[in-house]
C-alpha cells in the first residue's frame, strides 16, 4: 500500500438512479460524466490533478493539494447547477438528474491490486462517504424540490476555507448538520441553496413593518372615533380622502400676509388650518391679549 497523502474528497450521488431502465441509466450517465468534467475544467483543474472511481450512479474524485479549494467551491455552487439546470429543462421527466454532492478533504492511500481497479483506503474517505450517504442529506435534497443539487462539506472544509467567507463563499448558508454514524456524530454543514431567511426582529423586518403600517395608515380606513357625550354636537365629518400634508408647529402667534393664526397649521397646501383665525389684524398686542378682535 502506498502512503497515505492529503487529498481533496470529491463525492457525487445521482438522486433515484435505480429506479431508472438500464437505457436512461446509461444517458443520465454519460450526461454526469460531461458536467463533472465542466465542473472541474470551470476550476482549472487539469487531468494530471484528479483520480476517479465509477460507482455507476456516483463518483469519487480525489484532488491533490494544489487545486485551491475556494475555487472548487465556486464551481461546485455555480457551474453545477446551472449545467444540471440545462439537462432538466430539456429532458423527459424519466431523465431528470439531482446530484448530491460532498466537498471533504483527508489522508487517503491507494492500495491497488493487479486485474482490479479501485483500491482507495482512508478513515476520512470513509467518513465522506457516509456523508454522502446521510439522510439529512438525502432529506435536504428532496425537500429543495425546485433546486438541481445539494452540497455538504465536511468540518475541516467549513473550518478552514468556508467559515472565512472568501469571494462567491457565503458561509451564511451553510446550516449545519451532526450526522450519526457508526463511531459517534460527524459534523457537516449543508449549503441551504438560496438566501438565508430573515429572523424575526431583525432590523430589516422591523424597517419593513414600520412602512407597511404607515402605508396602512394612510390608506387603510380611517380610525374609530370615541363616542361623544349625549347632547353634545356632532363633530364634523372629515374629508373623505386627504392627502397627507407638512405638520407645522407654531410657538406664538405668527402673522401670515395680514392674518393672525392662533394654534398650529397642518398642510399649508390644501390642507386645513386649525386652530383660531383674525382676519385684519397684525399683532397679538395690536389687539387683545388672547388675539381676538377688540
Amino acid at each position: 500500500m502506498r502512503e497515505p497523502v492529503n487529498r481533496t474528497i470529491l463525492l457525487f450521488d445521482i438522486e433515484r438512479f435505480s429506479r431508472r431502465d438500464d437505457v436512461v441509466q446509461a444517458v443520465l450517465r454519460r450526461t454526469f460524466h460531461k458536467i463533472v468534467d465542466q465542473t472541474l475544467e470551470a476550476a482549472g483543474v487539469e487531468a494530471t490533478q484528479q483520480y476517479r472511481e465509477d460507482r455507476g450512479d456516483g463518483l469519487i474524485v480525489l484532488l491533490s493539494g494544489d487545486v485551491a479549494k475556494t475555487v472548487l467551491l465556486r464551481s461546485l455552487l455555480t457551474t453545477t447547477p446551472e449545467l444540471l439546470h440545462e439537462h432538466n429543462l430539456l429532458a423527459s421527466d424519466s431523465a431528470q438528474m439531482r446530484l448530491r454532492i460532498v466537498l471533504a478533504a483527508g489522508e487517503v492511500a491507494h492500495d491497488p491490486h493487479a486485474g482490479t481497479t479501485g483500491g482507495l483506503v482512508g478513515h476520512d474517505l470513509n467518513q465522506a462517504c457516509r456523508l454522502l450517504d446521510a439522510e439529512v442529506l438525502r432529506s435536504a435534497l428532496a425537500e429543495r424540490r425546485d433546486e438541481h443539487c445539494v452540497l455538504a462539506v465536511s468540518a475541516p472544509v467549513y473550518e478552514g476555507v468556508v467559515r472565512h467567507g472568501h469571494r462567491g463563499v457565503r458561509p451564511e448558508l451553510f446550516r449545519r448538520a451532526d450526522v450519526t454514524v457508526k463511531d459517534g456524530v460527524l459534523p457537516a454543514w449543508i449549503h441551504r441553496g438560496a438566501a438565508p431567511d430573515r429572523a424575526p426582529g431583525s432590523e430589516a423586518e422591523t424597517a419593513r413593518d414600520s412602512v407597511t403600517a404607515a402605508t396602512d395608515a394612510t390608506d387603510g380606513a380611517p380610525a374609530e372615533k370615541a363616542s361623544a357625550p349625549a347632547g353634545a354636537p356632532a363633530p364634523a365629518a372629515a374629508p373623505q380622502e386627504r392627502p397627507a400634508g407638512a405638520v407645522f408647529h407654531f410657538h406664538g402667534a405668527p402673522v401670515i400676509h395680514g392674518s393672525l393664526v392662533g394654534g398650529d397649521q397642518h398642510g399649508v397646501s390644501g390642507g386645513q388650518v386649525t386652530g383660531d383665525v383674525v382676519l385684519g389684524g397684525t399683532r397679538a398686542q395690536d389687539g387683545s391679549a388672547d388675539g381676538s378682535p377688540s
